[in-house]
């Protein structure tokens, strides 16, 4: 291409009488080295624009409608033959054939030169009819540890020493429940045990969705229904008449339903609540008087009913605090009767990721977690995300030889080859710090198209929140570390309680696998799939909340709640969790008997 430069561009518009000052000029070369033009083809293409517009001035601003309509949108001519193609494509004698086999022999020496020695040699079998290549091997499943092998998609992976020096493996870190006789294996006499959706996969998120596409009022409509709904149920839980607008001025004690929020950026305290009530309430903000209440437990986004004084209508003095009610607990009606074939307990393995150490990208958790399942044999096993974890360094560094999403299938893979001889039911729960799937919550399932039919029998495929049905027996199921992130938020004043019970008992009083609002920062929320797919539909049996906080086991209000710990913290191993569930009378001595008989968190 000839050389391109101002006095050429300027020579060729006087040839069409354009007027231009400096600017202009050096904007216009700047798009022929973009685009690779010449000074007469930029012109050209600026005149066709230009009468096309009816006589476009030319400025700054209309050179770069042009640059967005026109040159942005032409395809760049492309040779179809280099000159090596072309080479290529002539004739041959034997001895040209065998200087091609000897150059390019010469440059996979050269690419051996560069690549890493645990990589391995990057030449490619030469394949001709007397030395055909084997078939039979490239059909052969490698093993977890091949697939797994940090050499394979890592240039510098290296076993953590803090991970293989640990000690306490196997050792119980906390138990719930006790059991005569407990066998903490699973019962593969009986056939494989049902895992399904609650609520069918009609009413359940199954796929992945648009999303960005949110508009506030649709917001301010998702909370404003969320509030109404609660309200009534605490209006007639409570027998409350009506309730009052929270910013009118009354001489008598009022009751206000609204939602709780900040006055300001910063976070929650007892001095800076405010009470926003609902539009039928007048949807304004009140500041709330919390003085007068000897106990109290709030964060952002807790819908709750109050009863206080506000005689000026500037500030609500609180006096009560009405608490939620949680919802009722599944009760299995005939059509369901089937889906427990015995009275036999059902375990269930539980573990959340990042299954790697922080300190490499070797997978020797997962490799220990896929023995400890060949070991015990569980019924079913939850694997949370993150399986490909963002917050990885090497994975900020973009260290990789391979891609996110190749990572990740060698990932599944490995546990779906892994435990088929054990034959148990495997759930795959994403992250939001999974680096290859949708940052948006509530999350959609992964896809696995590979999977063949006979392993896609035994895996399910759930979204984040979900809530399972798990042999008559229903599971709540979130990898987002709420725990962590109302534990930020919220404000008590109640002694001797304990926060992760009272941040559990938030979530299901409110009935809501997120309630705090607004969200923590690494959360993008989308509140009309959320108010779809992100509700409780019923109080879990079993509520599965693993946080970057200590691990735990409780019962709170009839649900016993987990938080796993991570299978690997930081550079050393963290802990999993297993259960023991029961089907059998709901009801013991005229109180309810949760069908989770024991559960423990173990070392890895």
């Amino acid at each position: 291409m000839a050389s391109v430069d101002v006095d050429s561009i300027k020579s060729e518009l006087e040839m069409f009488d354009f007027a231009c000052d400096d600017e202009v000029l050096e904007k216009m070369l700047e798009q022929c080295m973009c685009h690779r033009l010449t000074s007469e083809g930029i012109v050209l293409e600026w005149v066709a624009y230009s009468t096309t517009k009816k006589g476009l001035k030319l400025s700054l601003d209309t050179l770069e409608r042009f640059e967005h309509e026109v040159l942005n949108k032409k395809v760049k001519s492309r040779p179809s033959f280099s000159k090596k193609e072309e080479t290529l494509n002539k004739t041959r004698d034997v001895n040209s054939l065998h200087d091609l086999i000897k150059a390019e022999e010469e440059e996979e020496n050269l690419l051996d030169s560069y690549s890493t020695p645990a990589k391995g040699s990057q030449k490619r079998a030469l394949t001709t009819p007397e030395h055909p290549r084997s078939k039979r091997g490239v059909s052969v499943m490698p093993s977890p540890h091949q697939l797994l092998s940090p050499a394979s998609f890592s240039p510098s992976a290296t076993p953590s020493q803090k991970y293989s020096a640990r000690g306490g493996r196997g050792e119980v870190a906390a138990r719930f429940g006790t059991v005569q006789g407990a066998q903490w294996t699973g019962q593969r006499a009986r056939g494989p045990i049902r895992v399904e959706l609650l609520e069918g996969p009609e009413e359940s998120l199954v796929s992945s969705y648009k999303f960005m596409f949110q508009r506030l009022r649709d917001v301010r409509n998702v909370l404003t229904e969320k509030m109404e709904e609660l309200g009534e149920e605490l209006r007639s839980h409570f027998s409350i008449e009506e309730f009052s607008p929270a910013s009118l001025p009354a001489q008598d004690s009022v009751t206000v339903l609204g939602q709780v929020c900040c006055d300001g950026n910063g976070k929650l305290n007892a001095q800076s609540v405010l009470l926003e009530a609902g539009q039928d309430q007048g949807g304004r903000q009140v500041p709330v008087d919390l003085s007068e209440l000897k106990e109290f437990s709030l964060f952002p986004g807790q819908v709750v009913v109050m009863e206080g004084m506000n005689t000026t209508g500037k500030k609500l003095v609180a006096s009560k605090l009405y608490e939620g009610i949680p919802l009722p607990f599944f009760t299995a009606n005939e059509q369901n009767e089937d889906r427990v074939e015995d009275n036999e307990p059902v375990m269930v393995m539980v573990a959340c990721g990042p299954y790697t150490p922080s300190d490499s990208l070797s997978f020797d958790p997962l490799l220990d977690l896929i023995s400890v399942i060949i070991r015990d044999r569980p019924d079913v096993c939850i694997l949370l995300g993150p399986f490909v974890d963002a917050k990885h360094h090497q994975i900020e560094k973009c260290q990789l030889t391979e891609t996110f999403e190749a990572v990740f299938s060698r990932c599944v893979d490995s546990i779906v080859e892994g435990t088929k001889g054990v034959g148990c039911r495997l759930v795959f729960v994403p992250s939001l710090r999974d680096v290859h799937h949708h940052f948006i919550y509530p999350q959609p399932p992964f896809t696995l198209p590979d999977l063949s039919r006979e392993d896609a029998e035994r895996v399910s495929l759930v979204s984040d929140p979900c809530t399972l049905l798990i042999g008559g027996v229903t599971f709540g199921l979130t990898s987002t570390d709420i725990l962590f992130h109302m534990g930020a938020e919220e404000i008590s004043s109640i002694s001797g309680s304990d926060r992760f019970s009272r941040i559990l008992k938030h979530m299901l009083t409110q009935r809501s696998y997120y309630p705090l609002y607004p969200p923590a920062e690494e959360v993008n929320l989308d509140y009309e799939r959320f108010q779809m797919h992100g509700q409780m539909p019923v109080t879990p049996d079993v509520l599965i909340v693993p946080s970057e906080l200590r691990y735990f086991i409780k019962d709170v209000i009839g649900c016993v709640c987990i938080n796993p710990g991570r299978l690997t913290k930081g550079q050393v191993g963290g802990t999993y969790g297993r259960l023991l569930i029961q089907q059998g009378p709901s009801l013991a001595e005229g109180k309810r008997r949760n069908p989770c008989v024991a559960c423990q968190v173990v070392k890895i």
